[in-house]
């Protein structure tokens, strides 16, 4: 059974209040506040018993008002990139803030993770709710939107579900970043990574899609099998990965599938993920530079954590042969993702 507990904090410098609320069973306590619905802690134990966050963010709950690389939000309306801004549905264009070079990125100048959601208790966990209006940073639609965290033993599962009055492209997800050794380690290096998928999307220099659907086979992109992080960042061009792994194909069923596996020798612990989303992109943390000072005033530097962001592919809304992004007037949007902690 798992506890559940409710908390109100006020944050002066926005003069708000917002909740915090803290799910905890017999192995993993897991902490989110309705600020950008973000997940702020996530303890679990090593194989010694001893417990630690492997989540980065921050103490002071002041400093997710200004969260500028979305640590443990829900980002949308739509996650990651879109090129130039821009996307056309029936014929209409529709031009978004272009807040990532000449892109637009994680839904936008006030995207889902500067919203205050609206919660309530469901079992074993927390439902929060946000309405984003029509016109909101330049999508269509009014967009209602829910995400359900429960923890359940060692499980920790987000539920997406959304509806529109307006044809609009959607795409939610979680961007955690984790670091297996304890928030505060300095790099993920230690860290073994498998992802179950055979292709991933090759970018440009502003990190889009060029539209291939490449096969990982013979390339450093194959993770099929567990690989040593530091080895292989020091083999891959670039500053690392910030890629979509193609988990589903827009012609195969929408099937909850084990996408990876996360294992950090040094402590024991094991993070595996399963979802319902077609892809997952795997981020490094490349973009990290050690200015963000994060709990216990710990130093955020490059390659200090990974993200598994459970989602569609990226810029799908421009690229018709990527799986479909909009969401349509009396259909549902749903998707889950599942988080696994264990001892190895």
């Amino acid at each position: 059974m798992t506890e559940v507990q409710r908390e109100v904090i006020t944050l002066s410098s926005a003069q708000c209040s917002i909740e915090k609320w803290t799910l905890r069973s017999s192995s993993v306590s897991v902490e989110i506040i309705s600020l950008g619905c973000v997940i702020t802690s996530i303890k679990t134990a090593d194989r010694n018993g001893q417990s630690s966050d492997i989540v980065l963010g921050f103490d002071d709950l002041e400093c997710y008002l200004t969260n500028s690389r979305y640590f443990g939000a829900v980002v949308g309306r739509v996650a990651n990139r879109i090129a130039k801004g821009q996307f056309v549905i029936d014929g209409k264009v529709y031009n978004l803030a272009n807040n990532n070079g000449p892109n637009a990125l994680h839904g936008g100048l006030r995207g889902f993770d500067k919203a205050v959601w609206t919660c309530g208790p469901v079992p074993d966990g927390v439902r929060l709710s946000h309405i984003s209006p029509d016109g909101d940073e330049g999508y269509p639609g009014n967009l209602k939107v829910s995400v359900i965290y429960k923890l359940e033993e060692n499980t920790l599962s987000v539920e997406y579900c959304a509806q529109t009055d307006k044809t609009t492209p959607i795409n939610l997800t979680n961007h955690s970043y984790f670091n297996l050794a304890g928030q505060g380690a300095p790099d993920i290096y230690d860290h073994q990574v498998s992802i179950t998928a055979d292709a991933y999307l090759p970018v440009n220099d502003t990190m889009i899609p060029t539209g291939e659907i490449k096969p990982v086979d013979n390339t450093l992109f194959d993770l099929h099998k567990p690989i040593a992080l530091g080895s292989r960042l020091k083999e891959l061009p670039g500053p690392g990965f910030d890629h979509n792994f193609c988990l589903r194909f827009p012609e195969q069923p929408k099937l909850e599938i084990k996408c990876a596996r996360v294992e950090h020798h040094g402590s024991g612990r094991v993070l595996e993920v399963s979802t319902t989303q077609p892809g997952v992109q795997f981020y490094t943390s490349n973009f990290l530079d050690g200015t963000i000072k994060g709990k216990g005033g710990a130093s955020y530097p490059k390659h200090s954590a990974f993200c598994l962001e459970t989602q569609n592919w990226p810029d799908a809304v421009n690229q018709t042969q990527f799986p479909d992004a909009l969401l349509r007037p009396r259909e549902e949007y749903n998707h889950i993702t599942r988080f696994t902690f264990s001892v190895a």
